[in-house]
């Protein structure tokens, strides 16, 4: 049978052995074309550019009238 703790381990020194497990926000940077905020390395959701270019096309909808 494995060695088992003789004690319980507070709850503060588990919070600071667990410490560098947290969630990070994701990183964003403004999109050089139309500046609006987008993760680097990925075509902005907004415009459809990358790198300069279209990479994908944007579908614009357009809200009907009744």
């Amino acid at each position: 049978m494995p060695p088992l703790p003789k004690r319980k381990y507070a709850k503060a020194r588990q919070g600071k052995r667990r410490n560098h497990l947290g969630i990070a926000p994701p990183v964003l940077m403004k999109c050089p074309q139309c500046n609006s905020p987008m993760q680097p390395h990925h075509a902005c959701p907004t415009c459809g550019y990358y790198n300069g270019r279209e990479a994908i096309e944007i579908k614009v909808s357009t809200p009907k009238a009744s």
